[in-house]
């Protein structure tokens, strides 16, 4: 799905030349659950941001299911991260105004679905994550794991290939923190491929494959194969 090959992302000022990420080399399979963790400043955001389309490497190739984003247009790149990815934030990112309901449709709104197709795909994810009692709630008249919950569902409304999650339980306190890495485990187990930045150890534990960034080069990886459900 995800092919990275030789990538290179440098940020320039007048006076400073910070290196991002360097010579990444990068495969992800479908169906993959990939933690990346690594220190701070050490080029994981950096990194999510070029896999999530949201920033462009200085140098070698991005290939997303087999085409080359670097020869696609700004509008075609956009197209091509609305309709094929879901982000998951440590912030959750729900808009304060909207509804539950309302603030997971918005990418269905974006991608032109009709309003019938818009309610019936909503209500099914709501019922997924059992949200359906929250729907009509603001985001700040739910807990920290309930409004998580909602961005989880917001990101997968759409049935996208590809998620990506920064530090998804970075503001949940334990007990929601493992409730939310189980559900991710569980849209994992139903075939959606899953790349996620965590400082947790916990959290990476959930993936099939750990990469350890240092200095915005891989330093090495590491394959889990044990039963994800005991954890």
């Amino acid at each position: 799905m995800i092919q990275l090959n030789n990538l290179s992302k440098i940020y320039r000022t007048k006076e400073v030349e910070t290196v991002a990420v360097s010579a990444i080399n990068l495969h992800v399979k479908p169906g993959e659950f990939v933690a990346v963790m690594g220190p701070s400043g050490c080029g994981k955001s950096t990194l999510l941001n070029i896999i999530g389309m949201l920033d462009r490497p200085d140098s070698g190739e991005y290939i997303f299911q087999g085409k080359n984003l670097q020869s696609l247009k700004e509008s075609e790149l956009t197209k091509c991260r609305k309709e094929n990815l879901g982000f998951i934030f440590q912030s959750f990112n729900l808009v304060d105004e909207l509804t539950v309901f309302e603030n997971i449709e918005l990418p269905l709104l974006y991608l032109g679905f009709s309003s019938n197709e818009r309610t019936w795909m909503v209500e099914g994810v709501l019922d997924r994550m059992n949200m359906m009692h929250r729907r009509n709630h603001l985001p700040q008249q739910l807990s920290g794991g309930q409004q998580q919950r909602a961005a989880i569902a917001r990101a997968v409304v759409h049935k996208p290939k590809l998620i990506l999650a920064d530090e998804p339980t970075g503001n949940l306190d334990t007990s929601n923190g493992i409730e939310i890495m189980r559900l991710l485990t569980e849209l994992n187990d139903l075939g959606t491929t899953i790349v996620m930045v965590t400082h947790s150890e916990r959290d990476a534990d959930y993936s099939s494959r750990i990469i350890h960034l240092l200095d915005g080069k891989i330093l090495h990886e590491n394959y889990l194969n044990w039963d994800k459900s005991v954890i």
